[in-house]
């Protein structure tokens, strides 16, 4: 029997992407929530809805929260008393000391875990990514290995961690980056700060820098806001705020040794800096070797997609700079900037042209030994460059020793398919069949 779930908050951008990664495993996933359009994003998921949250818990396996911070606990507090026992209860905020505490005080039989994804909605699945898990023995003894394997066999990374020390990791993680990038964002908006014109003089570094930062902006600042008022993270932006001022004063005055001393102390509290370099030179060479591809593609076919929509762009590349790029099929020209889109590799442009061109059909029959193995055949045409697929539809005997096979052949869109089936009949006749 498919288990049931009730995301509370579900119309927010977290809470349809646990809807629709739930819906693909077969879970009967319906949503709640006090935006107006709740129903309508419930109706365009193909999942249900729930009116009225504390009637409706009852009925569910898991009632999942995925609100705001600032009303988690209050959200918990009228839901959690009307659970059945076996049922679970989980939160998705990136705190975790509050919303624990307040779902301790569910229900005896009620499970308890609390669920931190530490990756956005941007995500269409969780392969390599991390997703702490916060625990209460004697509270999560059904459901946890459930859940565990919910993300784990989908490719992502469990850890656990206790509701202290996950506020305190985050205060860092989440606290302290979120914090520098915004407050990066926030210099170049009081320096007036020409950014685009910026680009075309930017090294591999900057760019990518830059592009952090504008990650971190493109984010809901509400949610961005709560996280940096969560209790932990108030030392952290002291502690940040008076190293600012050293070095800063230490620059500001030619104290050179003192700037070296907070940059030394720095790199050798951080530790491998040499791996922490070789990585960021990964993540810098793809952005290079991408660009370069592109560049050697002048005058070629290739697919573009766009990392915001999905969309896939296909076309000639006619020009590339190191802002855009711009792509002509059929005459229409589409001009994209590169930093909104990632190349497709050789199988995904291929598997991209097999899901959307409209192929051609072709029915090809030869006369054969009829010792031959049509299957085999079938097999080795397959193999013919524009072929998608092959199917025997038909066989029979034409003479003593010798058998009449029809083969229907899909030939790939984007290909001649006169020359396709040239190319299948020399195979057939080089194997000694007689083509009808």
């Amino acid at each position: 029997m498919r288990s049931k779930v009730l995301i509370i908050g579900g119309a927010g951008d977290m809470g349809q992407w646990f809807a629709r990664a739930l819906k693909r495993r077969d879970y009967a996933v319906s949503i709640a929530d006090i935006d107006p359009r709740a129903q309508e994003v419930a109706g365009e998921l193909g999942i249900g809805f729930a009116e009225d949250v504390t009637k409706a818990v009852v009925d569910f396996d898991i009632v999942l929260i995925s609100v705001p911070i600032n009303v988690t606990e209050e959200v918990i507090g009228k839901v959690a008393p009307h659970m059945r026992p076996g049922s679970l209860l989980m939160d998705i905020t990136s705190v975790k000391k509050g919303p624990m505490k307040a779902m301790r005080k569910a229900p005896k039989g009620v499970e308890i875990i609390g669920t931190h994804p530490m990756f956005g909605p941007t995500m269409s699945e969780p392969l390599g990514q991390t997703v702490i898990l916060v625990t209460v023995e004697g509270r999560c003894e059904n459901w946890l290995p459930k859940i565990v394997a919910l993300f784990e066999d989908n490719g992502a990374h469990v850890e656990f961690l206790s509701a202290e020390e996950h506020d305190q990791m985050m205060a860092v993680i989440q606290g302290l980056t979120h914090f520098a990038y915004i407050a990066v964002g926030a210099t170049m908006d009081a320096l007036e700060f020409d950014l685009s014109k910026s680009r075309r003089f930017m090294s591999p570094v900057y760019e990518v820098m830059v592009d952090f930062v504008g990650r971190i902006l493109a984010q809901n600042p509400h949610l961005y806001a709560m996280i940096q008022a969560s209790p932990d993270v108030k030392k952290v932006h002291d502690a940040f705020i008076t190293q600012c001022l050293e070095l800063s004063k230490s620059a500001e005055f030619g104290e050179t040794e003192k700037f070296v001393r907070l940059m030394r102390n720095a790199a050798s509290h951080f530790g491998d800096t040499e791996s922490a370099l070789r990585r960021s030179d990964k993540l810098v060479n793809a952005k290079i070797t991408e660009f370069e591809t592109l560049v050697k593609s002048i005058g070629e076919e290739r697919g573009l997609r766009h990392i915001y929509s999905g969309v896939v762009h296909v076309g000639i590349v006619r020009k590339v700079t190191p802002l855009e790029v711009l792509l002509e099929r059929e005459g229409k020209k589409t001009e994209l900037k590169i930093e909104n889109v990632s190349l497709l590799s050789a199988d995904e442009l291929l598997q991209w042209k097999i899901d959307n061109l409209v192929h051609h059909r072709r029915d090809i029959s030869v006369a054969l030994l009829e010792r031959v193995k049509p299957d085999i055949i079938a097999g080795i045409l397959d193999g013919v460059d524009g072929v998608i697929s092959v199917d025997q539809i038909d066989t029979y005997k034409i003479k003593k020793g010798h058998v009449s096979l029809t083969y229907r052949i899909k030939i790939r869109g984007d290909k001649d398919p006169n020359e396709v089936q040239h190319k299948v009949e020399e195979l057939l006749e080089g194997i000694g069949g007689e083509i009808r």
